[in-house]
């Protein structure tokens, strides 16, 4: 499928300005300014400063949330945006309501708790995200996430993206049978996205140690 880019100039502000240098530019932002998340139900809470508002929409991370404070503006990450930006990218920490810093494996078990399949979904969104595509929430066209070459203002999504797995139950029911697939297929091609499928499965044949554990993204592929 070919990219669409929104007006003539937008693919040039693309290659000018890659969406891998952006998220470096924010990351380097975060950790200089120590940020902290905030778990709430099922998203975090992180307030940017003034100076981190543009890195945060330019990078696609979060959604921004009203309030009425001047001098900072607070971003809503869901639970995979957040767990990314503290495992992988390692710039921000996330604390519970007591304030303490969480490790790991307790973000991993709270998330888990709080969203059916996590391990799953996050592991579709880290894949597609260490390879420099923009990732969003898919629930306005029935898929987990859509996948946007950068910035959603310079270009349109390329991919709706399913993530599904076998394992423990976890397969994707909505292309378990031919209609529910074929129904997909109409929607994103009226959307002109093409479908695509991520198959995630667990590697516990191949861990051993530490990352046989299943809170271990390594633990899936």
């Amino acid at each position: 499928m070919d990219t669409t880019w929104k007006g003539k100039t937008a693919e040039a502000k693309a290659l000018a300005e890659p969406m891998s240098t952006i998220v470096s530019r924010l990351q380097s932002s975060l950790i200089e300014s120590n940020s902290q998340g905030i778990l709430s139900g099922s998203s975090v809470l992180l307030a940017a400063p003034v100076e981190q508002i543009e890195l945060f929409n330019h990078a696609c991370f979060g959604r921004p949330v009203i309030t009425t404070e001047k001098n900072k503006q607070w971003f809503q990450l869901c639970l995979e945006e957040a767990f990314y930006l503290c495992t992988v990218m390692k710039c921000i920490k996330i604390v519970g309501q007591n304030s303490c810093v969480k490790n790991e494996e307790e973000l991993w078990d709270y998330m888990s708790s709080k969203r059916v399949n996590f391990p799953i979904l996050y592991k579709a969104y880290s894949h597609l995200r260490t390879k420099n595509w923009v990732v969003r929430a898919g629930s306005p066209y029935g898929v987990d996430f859509v996948a946007y070459r950068h910035h959603p203002a310079l270009v349109h999504s390329e991919y709706a993206v399913n993530a599904s797995s076998a394992e423990e139950g976890n397969e994707n029911g909505r292309l378990k049978v031919w209609s529910d697939c074929h129904c997909t297929l109409r929607l994103c091609g009226s959307v002109a996205k093409m479908l695509l499928v991520l198959h995630i499965s667990r590697n516990c044949n191949d861990c051993d140690g530490a990352s046989s554990s299943p809170w271990n993204i390594n633990y899936y592929s």
